[in-house]
């Protein structure tokens, strides 16, 4: 398909002088509609006006932006959807589900080599950007040496994907990557590789100014909204794309204005800030929104305040939580020791677009779908749980509220305990000879992680202050109680150091035990054998406490049966309380070192002492001196021996990283659109049909494709570790695709992995079924119900299936991402028509099918199905744009690039 390179708006690209140099930029101030739009969607303005060449950016889609219609209250929305290219400015990816992003564009060189291109044209055309955060685990706790222990077990873990992950650091032009130990994506995000406004040179030597946004392969990317960048998590597929320089699309969305008024009491923190935006949000139901954050009161909050609310965005069900660029904003990137020569093009950039707020000034409030209003001094004291980020909880309320969740029905409220058992207690005896008692509501783990808090030095220095004043006091944590500190990046170890803190927080136990995503992915590590022995034996409903965003059942520690989200002052108060059990307005936290009782209230310390410590230690040389040497890495980092040149060299007997087959066989002219004939239902599926469902997730289950595949190569279960950590292997990844043990499958009488062969009938794995197929030639669909691939986007579920050899899926809707993904892999999504289904046309699935594709198909064409019980129907074709078919015509999106780079 040719492409347009002649962009119909040319005529608004002006110029700027700053700094004395002259700078290009799209003026969409140029458009009366403006001051109406959201600020997040003057973004998307701007980027679909600067990209526009007609085909992957058309006229049009500018015009529907411009156009936008969120503003129901008036009744000038037409209930349509409008789906929307979108072409970010960068990408951000986490270890792993970066590692197999890399793994696709070492495979690519090679195949651009076969086809005798050069391979060294293959790098990421967009600037990407992976921080290796997701590998370190809590095995070592409340030591000094804890860190390094925790460390060098990393390294020991993942040494085959940190090798390859150092090759692709040095191989490819335009990628970044953080070395394990550095810190959480989201902080480093934050701090360090932000841009907030893009300077780019172009070919011509001009250089053009644009808004930072990015795409990311977390769901908390997020966070990054706090800043003013527009940015939000999808699955690798996409993130492929962009990183390709290719445009992803979305439903132009609603946005919701969530106008904060008025002043934080002084004893709160911006952790009950989010957990109360949250619990609002999830009831009005934001889905799908964006939402955007204005009123006077944002002028009150720092950007760790603010980026610990977009970090929650996915808790609250957004896709994104922006914060527009203020005056704070400009004051956090001199903090964080950005240049002032950058600052001053930021600033001036944005103000002559119109992209600069000011909370203060209503006038300059846009028009929203929706507008919610929060009085900032409303806010009280909460945690989150006990097993749902949304479920906020007073902590005034807490020992009454979990006392009701002990009784509740089964739920995300309730653990229906037996009457008898609500008194179960247990004794044992810990390492030091004391005896001690765990009971209903005992903290057992006591985190205070990584992602959401640790980049907010007001709640960091706030826990410090509150663990020395307990120190003062005499009190003392619990030895059982597994407690922990990991920063989020290396500013923060600075800025408690400095200030004095961190002998303290080390005295209750909260020694820095790595930098990563750790208890609140599920890394907490184990239990001691004694505490873990006791909670199963009593079966007592005991506690994790931590500063994180997520604690569904089984996430955290799987005794840990309720979890709850706290600021790292609470996760310290609970600690020091030995329960969640208590309503510290009436019971004493513990007794001192003079037998007196100690009040919680007697040791927690002020908003206004908080920042006046962080006003004197959280300075931009800080910042500096951990920026300046972040990609040297730890020694681990610098001892590991990587493999040099621009080809990797792969090693067969590899179990994690292994060479995929996406390329074999690729030609450099288009292949033929062969017909399906005579292809065999792999699966027949119904409605609602997860990514969960299709994505391989979770632990190897003994008895799997995937084990079967380990132990033949001589690993051992305790080996086989996770399909996460086995992302960059397509054969552990394949034999794990429909793996889930809830999959309902109608040609089998029970859920899980399981299905037919046919003509043969056997019941067999799914995987060695598709395996079977591909001996015998036999090409393969799958036939769905409503809403197939819901759920989050994940790269697996449309890689998984084209590995096992499926060419089409026949269903009666799509979710609009995994269509895309499918089209982005080869695979041919077809649709029936309105009011048809599987069960209307008799289908049984064990039929043979023939679908023929014209060799001009059109987007929307309808094609005909024929099967061997003489049924016969047609399905539409879901390819919804010219760039889908370009795709598709070349096999799918990584096929395409390839031969786009070798012309």
């Amino acid at each position: 398909m040719p492409e347009s390179s002649q962009n119909p708006f040319k005529f608004l690209e002006k110029t700027i002088e700053i700094n004395g140099e002259t700078f290009h930029y799209f003026d969409i101030s140029h458009f009366e509609q403006l001051s109406k739009l959201p600020f997040s969607v003057r973004v998307l303005l701007e980027s679909a006006l600067r990209n526009c060449d007609n085909f992957y950016v058309k006229e049009s889609d500018v015009t529907t932006i411009l156009n936008w219609t969120g503003y129901k209250g008036e009744g000038v929305n037409d209930d349509k959807e409008y789906e929307i290219p979108f072409k970010p400015s960068r990408v951000i990816l986490q270890d792993f589900t970066g590692v197999p992003a890399v793994v696709d564009f070492a495979a690519m060189r090679d195949a651009v080599l076969k086809l005798g291109g050069n391979p060294d044209k293959i790098n990421p055309i967009c600037p990407s950007d992976l921080v290796i955060d997701h590998s370190v685990q809590v095995d070592f706790s409340g030591t000094s040496d804890a860190l390094s222990k925790n460390q060098d077990l990393e390294f020991e873990r993942n040494k085959e994907r940190f090798t390859f992950l150092k090759w692709g650091a040095k191989a490819f032009n335009n990628m970044l990557i953080i070395p394990p130990g550095s810190g959480i994506v989201h902080q480093v995000n934050l701090e360090y590789l932000a841009r907030v406004v893009f300077d780019d040179k172009r070919s011509d030597g001009s250089r053009i100014l644009y808004p930072d946004s990015v795409v990311g392969t977390d769901s908390h990317t997020t966070m990054i909204n706090g800043l003013g960048v527009l940015g939000w998590g999808v699955g690798g597929i996409e993130a492929e794309a962009v990183m390709l320089g290719q445009s992803i699309s979305f439903l132009l969305p609603e946005v919701i204005g969530y106008k904060l008024v008025g002043r934080l009491n002084p004893l709160i923190t911006s952790t009950d800030l989010v957990l109360t935006i949250t619990k609002n949000l999830r009831q009005i139901g934001v889905v799908g929104k964006f939402v955007e954050f204005f009123g006077s009161g944002v002028s009150y909050l720092s950007i760790a305040d603010r980026a610990t609310i977009s970090n929650m965005c996915p808790e609250f069900g957004g896709t994104v939580g922006f914060f527009p660029v203020d005056k704070n904003s400009i004051e956090y990137l001199r903090q964080t020791n950005r240049s002032e020569k950058k600052i001053k093009i930021i600033e001036e950039y944005l103000k002559a677009t119109k992209q600069f707020r000011n909370y203060d000034d209503e006038s300059e409030d846009p028009i929203f779908t929706k507008v919610v209003v929060l009085d900032l001094s409303t806010v009280v004291s909460s945690l989150s749980g006990p097993k749902r980020p949304h479920d906020r909880v007073s902590v005034s309320d807490m020992k009454q509220d979990f006392a009701s969740c002990l009784t509740n029905k089964i739920g995300f409220k309730g653990f229906e305990l037996p009457p008898e058992t609500l008194n179960n207690s247990g004794n044992f005896t810990w390492d030091d000879g004391n005896q001690y008692t765990l009971k209903h509501g005992s903290v057992v783990i006591a985190a205070i992680t990584s992602c959401t808090n640790t980049s907010n030095p007001s709640v960091m220095l706030g826990a410090g202050l509150l663990a020395r004043n307990a120190v003062k006091a005499g009190l003392k944590v619990a030895p059982y109680i597994k407690t922990s500190l990991s920063p989020g990046s290396g500013v923060v170890t600075y800025y408690l150091n400095n200030s004095g803190v961190v002998p303290s927080l080390e005295e209750l136990g909260f020694n820095i035990v790595g930098y990563g995503c750790m208890t609140c992915i599920g890394n907490s590590g184990p239990l001691h054998e004694s505490v873990a022995a006791t909670i199963e034996k009593h079966g007592l409903v005991c506690c994790g406490v931590l500063s994180g965003n997520r604690n569904f059942e089984g996430r955290i520690h799987p005794l840990t049966r309720a979890n709850y989200l706290a600021s790292p002052l609470l996760v310290i108060a609970y600690a020091l309380a030995g329960t969640v059990d208590i309503d510290f307005e009436t019971q004493p936290i513990g007794k001192g070192s003079d037998g007196r009782e100690v009040f919680l209230r007697d040791i927690w310390p002020t908003r206004d002492e908080i920042q006046s410590i962080e006003r004197t230690y959280v300075i931009p040389a800080m910042f500096k001196e951990v920026y300046e040497r972040i990609e040297l890495g730890s020694q681990n980092w610098q001892a590991l021996q990587a493999p040099s040149g621009k080809l990797y060299p792969w090693d067969d007997e590899s179990t994690y990283i292994k060479h995929p087959p996406f390329f074999e066989g690729m030609t450099r002219d288009l292949p033929a659109i062969a017909p399906i004939r005579s292809a065999r239902v792999l699966l027949n599926l119904g409605d609602s049909i997860t990514t969960d469902h299709i994505s391989p997730a979770g632990s190897i289950a003994r008895n799997s494709p995937a084990a079967r595949y380990l132990a033949d190569r001589g690993l051992f279960p305790k080996d086989f570790n996770s399909y996460g950590s086995r992302r960059g292997n397509d054969a552990i990844m394949a034999r794990g695709t429909f793996a889930n043990i809830r999959i309902v499958n109608k040609f089998m009488k029970f859920p899980g992995p399981k299905t037919k062969h046919f003509p043969s009938n056997e019941d067999m794995d799914i995987f060695d079924t598709a395996e079977r197929y591909r001996k015998e030639n036999v090409p393969l669909i799958l036939l769905a119900g409503k809403d197939y691939g819901s759920g989050s986007s994940r790269d697996w579920a449309a890689k998984g299936p084209f590995l096992q050899g499926i060419r089409a899926v026949i269903a009666e809707s799509y979710e609009r991402i995994h269509r895309s993904n499918l089209v982005g892999m080869g695979i041919i999504p077809l649709q029936y028509l309105d009011g048809q289904n599987a069960e209307s046309l008799g289908l049984s699935g064990r039929e043979c099918f023939d679908i023929h594709m014209p060799e001009n198909v059109k987007p929307h064409d309808k094609v005909t199905v024929v099967t061997t019980s003489d049924i016969k129907f047609e399905v539409i074709v879901r390819f919804d744009t010219d760039v889908d078919i370009a795709y598709f015509k070349n096999g799918g999106i990584l096929n395409y690039m390839i031969r786009k780079m070798i012309e």
